[in-house]
């Protein structure tokens, strides 16, 4: 069962950090465009800081608790 809650954190890991990857070049198409829209960018800057935030946290829930 445990194992099976790792893998489903794995998967939503990788497709987190696929979308990460994604927004860079969506960021880099919108900013090199003129005019570009700031509002968008802003947006996608936005969505791309919660996405880091939530990978990061499931990374920390694939660390294994080590009592000292």
């Amino acid at each position: 069962m445990i194992d099976d809650n790792l893998d489903e954190v794995r998967k939503r890991l990788s497709e987190l950090r696929t979308e990460h990857r994604d927004l860079d070049d969506v960021i880099s198409r919108v900013s090199e465009g003129l005019p570009f829209d700031q509002l968008r960018l802003q947006r996608l800057k936005k969505r791309k800081l919660a996405l880091k935030d939530d990978i990061t946290r499931l990374e920390n829930m694939l660390i294994p608790d080590i009592i000292a």
